[in-house]
């Protein structure tokens, strides 16, 4: 079962189960798809006025950021949980021989090694969107700013808890597997919090005393 194509409710039902997935890894790519649903429908709320016209250019910028965030996040979704059931699959295999031992071993990390790849991926295309969210929030539609505020939370919440699922993953890895995201990482999550933080400093700001 892909996790877009259930209700809300059987997807909450799958989340609250003991199955391993959907985790928070999955719901950390949910969420980035909520704060890009969000995104848009305020940029559109934006758009459809003219009393909002100098918001129009972050409007129109952050609707070919937002949309293809928004429909990539549920495969995005679905991959981390895949990925996670690798990982499971991996540990599962046999290893009553050396050579079974060395294949197991060769699996688990390359499907330890994806199930890192992946939530990156959805942390990376979060921090994007959530550092376009303070210019949104002050020059948007100023009836609709608190909802760039829940987009920056949620999408900051995706970012992290994503960021979160690398960490573990990669920490269990050599130090020559994944050096990519080894080497970007930190500037990731800085990136995030001083994104996050403009987020809520805008809306604040825009909302008044």
């Amino acid at each position: 079962m892909k996790w877009m194509d259930m209700t809300l409710r059987e997807y909450q039902s799958a989340l609250a189960s003991s199955s391993p997935t959907p985790g928070g890894g999955t719901a950390s790519a949910v969420a980035l798809g909520q704060a890009a649903a969000l995104t848009v429908m305020v940029c559109d709320l934006t758009l459809s006025n003219v009393k909002w016209q100098d918001g129009h250019a972050i409007a129109e910028e952050l609707q070919t950021i937002a949309i293809p965030i928004m429909l990539e996040s549920g495969t995005l979704a679905q991959q981390d949980s895949e990925a996670f059931d690798q990982v499971m699959d991996a540990f599962s295999l046999p290893k009553s021989t050396d050579e079974e031992r060395l294949g197991r071993k060769e699996q688990i990390r390359r499907s330890t090694l994806r199930a890192a790849e992946v939530p990156f991926e959805t942390a990376r295309q979060a921090a994007s969107l959530l550092a376009h969210l303070a210019t949104l929030a002050r020059l948007g539609n100023a009836n609709a700013v608190t909802d760039v505020g829940v987009a920056g939370l949620l999408c900051s919440a995706a970012a992290k808890g994503a960021i979160f699922n690398v960490e573990i993953n990669i920490q269990s890895l050599p130090e020559d597997w994944g050096k990519t995201m080894r080497d970007d990482l930190a500037g990731l999550k800085e990136q995030v919090r001083i994104s996050s933080r403009s987020v809520m400093d805008a809306v604040r700001d825009r909302m008044g005393p």
